[in-house]
């Protein structure tokens, strides 16, 4: 079987399409997560602990010299990433859950 065959046959079965239309989603849905998270959540988070914006939470390492940047450990980006995650995380757990309570539905 060639090369081609073998690639039409692994592109066309159902599995490999409903992997790629399902990172598709998930890329989409994790723009929209982090959207939420940066534009909706943090805003608030940040004025009820004193007016921070996460953006701008980090550790200096090296301050900056000529052309040279400054070197910072951005730890407010990482929370703001931990958030994203967790409710990527989270959704995802809810609808792998309600699939599984659906396939033992099914099932028995």
């Amino acid at each position: 079987m060639s090369m081609m065959n073998e690639f039409k046959e692994f592109a066309v079965k159902g599995n490999a399409v409903d992997m790629a239309v399902g990172i598709v989603i998930g890329a989409a849905f994790g723009a929209v997560v982090s959207s939420f998270v940066a534009d909706i959540i943090m805003p608030p988070v940040g004025l009820l602990i004193g007016g921070v914006d996460f953006n701008q939470l980090a550790v200096v390492l090296k301050e900056a010299s000529g052309d040279a940047a400054a070197v910072t450990l951005n730890y407010g980006n990482f929370i703001q990433t931990l958030i994203d995650f967790l409710i990527v995380a989270w959704a995802i757990f809810i609808a792998v859950k309600g699939m599984n309570k659906l396939r033992s539905s099914e099932e028995g």
